[in-house]
Formats: C-alpha cells, sequence, structure tokens
C-alpha cells in the first residue's frame, strides 16, 4: 500500500459520534494527515510564523477581549454544553492567543508553524504523532472509563475524563481531552516526529472558506518539511450543509 493510501484509509476511518453533532450541529473538521516529515528544530521559517502570529494576537486583543473574539466565544459556548468551564480549561486557540501577548514558546518546526496558523487563522489546531496513534481517530462524548496518559511532576500517571466530556480517543484511549483543550503524551508531537496528524475545528461564525484557507496554509507548509512529504486530507461535518467534496456525517 502507498503511503498516500495508508492516509487516506486511515482518514476514512475517522468518525464523529451523533451525540457530539446533537451538542453542536455547526461543527466542522478538516484532518491533514502527513508522512514524510523531516524532523528539525525552530528555524527562520517558523520564527517568522511566530512572530506574525504574535503581532496578530496584540492586535486583536487591542480591539476586544479574548473570550469576546467571535470563534474563541463559540467554543467557550461548545465547552459549557458538555458540563466543562471554558474559564478553568480554555480551548487551545484561547489558550494560545493569552500566551500570545508575552510570547509564544518555540518548541520545534512543527509544533510552532501549527501553533502560528491556529492564532493567524483564528482556529484551534491539534497536532498528534501519527505514529503513536491506535488505529483511527474518533470524536466522542467519553463514558468516563477511557484513559488518558498524562505526566505529573514529571512522572507518568493516568486520569480519565468526566462522563460525558468531549473527547478524541483512539483504540488505546483518549488522545485529547475536552475536544481541543488538552493533548495526551503518549501521541504528543515530538522532535523525532516523521508522521503528524492535525485537526482543524471549525463552528460558526467561522466560514468554510476560512476554514479552507487556514487548512491550505498549513498543507502549503508541511509539502516544505522533506522532500518526501506526503498529504492527504478530509473535511467532515455535522448537520450544515457541506463544502464541496466534504463528507456530511
Amino acid at each position: 500500500m502507498s503511503e498516500l493510501s495508508s492516509l487516506d484509509q486511515f482518514l476514512a476511518e475517522t468518525t464523529i459520534d451523533s451525540a457530539v453533532l446533537s451538542l453542536r450541529p455547526d461543527y466542522r473538521a478538516v484532518l491533514i494527515a502527513v508522512e514524510g516529515i523531516t524532523p528539525g528544530p525552530s528555524d527562520e521559517v517558523s520564527e517568522t510564523l511566530l512572530k506574525r502570529a504574535e503581532e496578530s494576537a496584540r492586535a486583536a486583543l487591542v480591539q476586544q477581549p479574548v473570550e469576546e473574539i467571535s470563534h474563541v466565544a463559540a467554543w467557550r459556548d461548545a465547552f459549557r454544553s458538555f458540563g466543562a468551564k471554558p474559564q478553568r480549561t480554555r480551548n487551545s486557540l484561547e489558550a494560545l492567543l493569552r500566551r500570545a501577548a508575552t510570547g509564544l514558546p518555540r518548541v520545534n518546526r512543527l509544533t510552532d508553524i501549527y501553533n502560528a496558523l491556529s492564532i493567524l487563522h483564528l482556529v484551534p489546531i491539534g497536532g498528534e504523532d501519527l505514529s503513536s496513534y491506535i488505529g483511527s481517530p474518533r470524536l466522542i462524548r467519553a463514558t468516563g472509563s477511557e484513559p488518558f496518559e498524562i505526566l505529573t511532576n514529571g512522572v507518568p500517571a493516568t486520569e480519565f475524563p468526566d462522563p460525558g466530556e468531549v473527547v478524541w480517543a483512539d483504540a488505546e484511549g483518549v488522545t485529547c481531552r475536552r475536544w481541543n483543550w488538552r493533548q495526551g503524551r503518549r501521541t504528543q508531537l515530538r522532535d523525532s516526529t516523521t508522521a503528524a496528524l492535525f485537526i482543524l475545528d471549525a463552528l460558526e461564525p467561522l466560514s468554510d472558506a476560512a476554514l479552507m484557507h487556514a487548512a491550505e496554509e498549513l498543507t502549503r507548509a508541511l509539502v516544505l518539511l522533506g522532500p518526501d512529504v506526503c498529504v492527504a486530507e478530509r473535511w467532515l461535518y455535522g448537520t450544515t450543509q457541506p463544502h464541496s467534496g466534504a463528507e456530511t456525517l
């Protein structure tokens, strides 16, 4: 099986549970799977993107508080819909915007790129190590029994989501809690990552065109990360009108 066929199959088996879509039928996601990345530290390209993102965040926050930015506010409402308190567990976009005021972390070029694009396009983006997945991703409402691997004071530990919490999971357990709040240790991106999965999350009022623009810019950045990079993409929709070529669940 070719690399592209393997990535397409992985994405084709991704599912979103109807119980999640009943909370937010306007939910859409773009999943981008990539192989053949040449690992590398933060570089000039990722630094330029991060500086652009920091400037963009500062400009946005001059206009209004972070919680009033429309897509941040939509995600705060989504968190409340399953019982999470957004002032305590912030969606990933809000968390990055708040950090940008004093400077974003420099991790490695892969992480730096998707963090920067998340801010520049005001879209929550999650990045995972594809080789660590056991089966394809599933967006579900947790039973509370699914394991989630973390580090506590530098020591590996396991915690469990709240019943009804929206989580991304694979056959082994939870990969990201509270939709896009906290990623797990097992599938986190590493300095050695050569295959990755990116999830771009959208709610109204973010448009399909804006989501597509974010996905396209991320893909353009990814294909520059090695001579043998292979990228596959899948759009997933709830009950709203799908973008041409997207798939309604």
